[in-house]
C-alpha cells in the first residue's frame, strides 16, 4: 500500500521539477532577448559627406500683387485669374470694383470743366477792365492838352479867367493821375482774380487726375510673365478662425493693402527648405546643391545655397530655413512642387565611420559604446566630420562593434514597467 502511495508522489515531483525548470529556461531566454542592444561595425574607407533636405519649388524674387492703398475700405473684386493661368507682362490679374472711384472722377472732372470756365470768365473781365481804364487814362490825358492849351491864353485874358484855366488844369491832371493809379490798382485786382481761379482749376485738375490715378491702380497687373498664385483671405479670418483659410475668389473683397496674388519669377527658381540645426555649421552660400523634382521622375537640377537663414523651432527639433538657387530652370517645373535636395560637402578617404546615431555626447565629452567582455561601455572617441547620417571618428578600430543606441535605456526597456519602476526608485 505504501509503495502505491509514494510512486504518484514521486512521479508529481519530477514533473513539476521539469517544469519549472522549463519555466526559467523560457525566462532565461525572454530576458537575453529582451536586452540584445543594436550594433554595428566601425568601418573604415571613403566617406563623402552630404546634407539631405525635402523642400519646396518657388519662383525667386516674387512679384506681390496687393490692393491699393488709396482704394478705399472694403474693395470688392470683380475679375480674377485662376490660380495657376499663364499670364504675360501687362496682362490684367486683379480687378477691383470702381463704381464709387468712377462717380468721384465724374465729379472731380466738372468741378475742373467749371473752374477752366471761371478761369475764362476773369480773363475777359480783366480783358474789359483794362480797355476801359486805358480808355479813362486817354481820356483825363486829353483834358489835360485842352487845358494846358487854354493856360496859354492866360496873358491876354482877364486875372480872374487866367486863373480859372489854371484851377481847370490843376484838376485835368489830378483826374490823369487818379485814372493812372485806378489803372494799375485794377490790373493788379484783375491778375489776383485770374491767379485765383487758376488755382481753383489746378486744384481740380489734380483731384481729377488723383482719381484716375485711383481707378488706374485698382486694376493690378502683372509686370513679369508667370503663373498666378492666389493668396489666402486674411480678410475672413474671423469667419474661419481655427481653419485653413481659403484663397481669394471672385466677389470677395479686400483692404488696402492685402496681399491678393503672386506671380513668382520663373527665371529664377529657388527651393526653400528646412535643414536640421545639426548640419548648419557644414553649410555655406554657394556651395553646390542637386535638386530632384518629385513630379519629374529621373531629372534633377543643378543649384547652389543663396542663403541661410535664421534657426527655429523647438528645442529638441531646431531648424534653419536655406535658399537653394537653380543655376538652370525648366518649362516643366511649377511653383510648390516638392524637391528633394542632396548638398555634397566633402569626401574623406580612408577614414573610420560610424552612423551619426552611434555616437553619443555627454559633458562635453564624445563617446561610442564598445562591446567588451563585460559588454557595452563607454569609450571616447575624437569627432573629425558628422553629417546626418555618418560620423567620422579617431580613437576606435577598424571591425570594433559599437552600439546603436545606449545599453541602459535597452535594459530599461527590456525590464518592461516593474525595471523601469526600479531604476527611477534608484
Amino acid at each position: 500500500m505504501k509503495i502505491r502511495f509514494v510512486m504518484p508522489v514521486v512521479v508529481l515531483a519530477v514533473l513539476g521539477g521539469i517544469a519549472w525548470g522549463a519555466l526559467r529556461m523560457i525566462k532565461a531566454t525572454t530576458a537575453s532577448a529582451g536586452v540584445e542592444v543594436p550594433a554595428t561595425k566601425v568601418k573604415k574607407g571613403r566617406v563623402t559627406l552630404t546634407v539631405s533636405a525635402r523642400g519646396e519649388l518657388i519662383g525667386g524674387n516674387s512679384e506681390m500683387l496687393t490692393a491699393p492703398m488709396s482704394g478705399g475700405g472694403d474693395m470688392a473684386i470683380t475679375e480674377l485669374r485662376d490660380a495657376g493661368e499663364v499670364v504675360n507682362a501687362g496682362d490684367v490679374v486683379v480687378q477691383f470694383d470702381t463704381t464709387q472711384q468712377e462717380y468721384n472722377l465724374r465729379e472731380a472732372e466738372a468741378d475742373l470743366a467749371e473752374a477752366e470756365q471761371q478761369v475764362i470768365q476773369a480773363q475777359a473781365t480783366s480783358e474789359a477792365t483794362d480797355e476801359e481804364s486805358a480808355w479813362t487814362v486817354l481820356s483825363t490825358a486829353s483834358d489835360v492838352r485842352m487845358a494846358e492849351l487854354e493856360l496859354r491864353k492866360n496873358p491876354l485874358l482877364p486875372t480872374i479867367q487866367a486863373r480859372q484855366n489854371e484851377l481847370a488844369l490843376e484838376a485835368a491832371k489830378n483826374r490823369e493821375r487818379q485814372a493812372l493809379q485806378d489803372q494799375k490798382n485794377k490790373k493788379s485786382t484783375m491778375s489776383a482774380g485770374i491767379a485765383i481761379q487758376r488755382a481753383a482749376e489746378n486744384k481740380a485738375k489734380v483731384a481729377a487726375q488723383t482719381a484716375q490715378k485711383i481707378i488706374d491702380s485698382m486694376t493690378l497687373r502683372a509686370k513679369t510673365s508667370g503663373y498666378v498664385n492666389i493668396q489666402q483671405n486674411t480678410y475672413q479670418n474671423m469667419i474661419y478662425y481655427g481653419m485653413m483659410l481659403p484663397p481669394f475668389q471672385l466677389g470677395d473683397t479686400a483692404r488696402a493693402g492685402m496681399a491678393v496674388a503672386q506671380i513668382p519669377d520663373l527665371k529664377s527658381w529657388e527651393v526653400s527648405a528646412s535643414i536640421g540645426e545639426l548640419d548648419r555649421g557644414h553649410l555655406s552660400v554657394g556651395q553646390k546643391v542637386s535638386v530632384a523634382v518629385v513630379a519629374l521622375a529621373g531629372k534633377s537640377f543643378g543649384g547652389h545655397v543663396k542663403n541661410i537663414g535664421g534657426t527655429s523651432g523647438s528645442p529638441w527639433d531646431r531648424k534653419f530655413e536655406c535658399r537653394i538657387a537653380l543655376d538652370q530652370a525648366g518649362p516643366e517645373l511649377r511653383p510648390g512642387m516638392t524637391s528633394n535636395m542632396v548638398i555634397t560637402l566633402e569626401a574623406l578617404d580612408n577614414v573610420l565611420w560610424v552612423p551619426s546615431q552611434a555616437l553619443f555626447d555627454s559633458d562635453g565629452r564624445t563617446f561610442v559604446y564598445l562591446q567588451s567582455p563585460n559588454g557595452f561601455v563607454p569609450h571616447d572617441v575624437a569627432l573629425v566630420r558628422r553629417s546626418e547620417s555618418q560620423a567620422v571618428i579617431t580613437g576606435v578600430k577598424e571591425g570594433e562593434l559599437v552600439a546603436m543606441s545606449r545599453p541602459d535605456e535597452q535594459n530599461k526597456a527590456a525590464a518592461g514597467p516593474q525595471g523601469a519602476m526600479k531604476a527611477l526608485s534608484k
